[in-house]
């Protein structure tokens, strides 16, 4: 069983523990691990990448779309490689997730060209999935829909041990994980552009210093890519 503690959140799952036939960047297949290194294609890979969180966003509305083209296209004229961005955007304005399973296509439609579009440029992808602060929703949005549906929970931080939370999280992540892309038409889990899966950008548990509350288990492969 593949486990990685909430400890490590930022430890990326690496996209290549999918099984399938894998489509994306140069039509080679997914970025591997070897030891220390990765590997692509049999060779050692390096990598050479920027972060711009707002990708998605500007692909959801067609009169800015063009901003996330200009991005891959100036990344990849300077030999970048790799970018990482949210793949979430939980209730407020815009939302990907308005509700516990509940989606703006559009929103997700926007993530769709995103993923396509750094394919066309030959730039990899590292795609986080919540957010540890308030922007864009984060923790304290997964835990304020618990509360909503009648759940008593004490703090934000719950989001790491509350079984209710855990279970919408997940679910989130099954959802986008096994997208069939709007533009490629590929599976996001079969698509060797995504290097990785970033649970969580910058998780904290003020509430418990000692570390264990981030001891919280997640089978992602089993869980998502299997089911």
């Amino acid at each position: 069983m593949w486990r990685k503690s909430w400890g490590f959140v930022l430890v990326f799952a690496i996209a290549s523990i999918v099984s399938g036939e894998a489509r994306g960047v140069g039509g080679g297949g997914f970025v591997k691990t070897k030891g220390k290194k990765f590997i692509k294609n049999g060779k050692a890979f390096f990598l050479n990448g920027f972060n711009s969180y707002w990708l998605m966003y500007m692909a959801s509305d067609p009169s800015t779309r063009a901003k996330v083209s200009e991005a891959f296209a100036k990344a990849s004229k300077y030999g970048m490689n790799v970018a990482r961005t949210w793949a979430f955007n939980d209730g407020g304005s815009k939302p990907l997730q308005a509700s516990p399973g509940s989606y703006n296509q559009d929103m997700f439609k926007g993530l769709d060209f995103v993923v396509s579009e750094a394919s066309k440029h030959g730039i990899h992808l590292i795609l986080t999935l919540v957010n540890n602060w308030d922007g864009y929703g984060g923790k304290k949005q997964y835990v304020q829909w618990a509360r909503e549906q009648g759940h008593s929970l004490n703090n934000d931080d719950e989001f790491f041990t509350n079984a209710i939370v855990k279970d919408y999280f997940k679910n989130y992540i099954k959802a986008v994980v096994t997208r069939i892309n709007s533009v490629s038409g590929v599976a996001y889990k079969d698509d060797s552009t995504i290097l990785a899966w970033e649970l969580m950008n910058e998780p904290r548990c003020s509430s418990d210093l000692s570390g264990k509350a981030f001891q919280v288990t997640l089978s992602l492969p089993q869980y998502t890519f299997e089911n």
